[in-house]
Formats: structure tokens, C-alpha cells, sequence
């Protein structure tokens, strides 16, 4: 396991640093909600606009970068939310420590929650189940559905991309360079 990514959910984040022991990744799209809960209407759109430049960036330096000046720029009209921001940007910027291909998906569990509001749908459509199974199995399906979905038509993450994650060159105490390979470690969790 590599990078989960989810919502600021206490219990999530407890779970995923007790169990899984990998790197958390902040929903970037859950963030910036929270932010613009934080400042009036009027502020709304330029904090948007600031927030949404930092994860434009082509690279993790040029988003510190950014988050740096954002921070700035908004500690005079939104004080608040420019400390939580600062406060945040370990959690936020972790996605950039991957392949480009990955960051869509790495960086917000709107993915996750396509995949939940589907079987959501599918399950409004059965409507009344004879037990717990009936739907434990119709979810279970649908998540296969999904999974066959996305290594025969659409990947979730290029063949590519994976490669470039899973093929990863450190440089050892004796300067030797040692390649290490295993199975795809990003998860998204969310608490809603």
C-alpha cells in the first residue's frame, strides 16, 4: 500500500494510519468544501479560484509553491482558511508524488463515489431485498461489473502508469540501485 485517499474522517484516518500504515491523501475535492465553508459568499469564488490553482500545478515543488503564495494572498481576507490551508498541505500534495497519469485519480475520491451513487441506483431499482445477502450479493456483482470494466475497456490506471509505480529505483547505503516490484497499493476510502 502505497497512498490511501479519503476524507478528513477522524475514524478513516485513525484506520488507515493503525492498519494500512501508508501515506493518507486528502480528498482535494472534500477540502476545498470544507474551505468554503470557512469564509462569506462573497469570498467563496476567489477562494475556489486560489485553492484550485494549487492543484493545477505540473509538479509537487511548483504546488508548494503555490500553496506558499495562496497561503499569503489569503491571510489578509480569509485568515482562517489560509492557516487551515498551510495546516493541510502535506495531506493535500501527497498525489504528486506520483506518475501525472495517476493524479485524477489520486487526488480526490470522486472515482470511489461514482462507483457508490451506481450502486446506489442499481439498488434503488430492486428496491425491497429478501435479506442481507440479496444485497451484499448485488453490490458484490456490481463491483465485479466495475472491475471488468476497467481492465478490459476503461483502465482505472494505465498499464503504464502502474508500471512506472511498481518499478521503483532507490539508491541503497552502498549507492547500488535496486528494483523493487509488487501488486498496485492506492486505495479511497470515504466516510459518506
Amino acid at each position: 500500500m502505497r497512498l490511501c485517499v479519503s476524507d478528513a474522517h477522524q475514524g478513516l484516518r485513525s484506520a488507515i494510519a493503525r492498519v494500512l500504515g501508508c501515506r493518507w491523501q486528502r480528498c482535494t475535492v472534500h477540502f476545498l468544501r470544507d474551505m468554503l465553508g470557512h469564509c462569506g459568499r462573497s469570498q467563496q469564488p476567489m477562494i475556489a479560484t486560489a485553492i484550485r490553482q494549487i492543484f493545477a500545478a505540473d509538479n509537487g515543488a511548483q504546488a508548494r509553491e503555490r500553496l506558499d503564495e495562496v497561503v499569503d494572498r489569503l491571510a489578509g481576507p480569509a485568515p482562517k482558511v489560509a492557516r487551515l490551508v498551510e495546516d493541510a498541505a502535506e495531506d493535500l500534495l501527497g498525489f504528486y508524488a506520483f506518475p501525472r497519469d495517476h493524479w485524477p485519480k489520486l487526488r480526490s475520491t470522486n472515482p470511489l463515489e461514482r462507483v457508490n451513487k451506481e450502486i446506489g441506483r442499481r439498488s434503488d431499482v430492486v428496491g425491497i431485498y429478501p435479506n442481507d445477502q440479496a444485497l451484499i450479493r448485488l453490490a458484490g456483482m456490481l463491483l465485479v461489473e466495475q472491475n471488468d470494466e476497467w481492465l478490459v475497456q476503461r483502465r482505472y490506471l494505465s498499464d503504464h502508469s502502474i508500471r512506472q509505480v511498481l518499478t521503483i529505483q532507490t539508491d541503497t547505503n552502498d549507492n547500488v540501485n535496486t528494483r523493487h516490484e509488487g501488486e498496485s497499493g492506492v486505495i479511497e476510502l470515504n466516510a459518506g
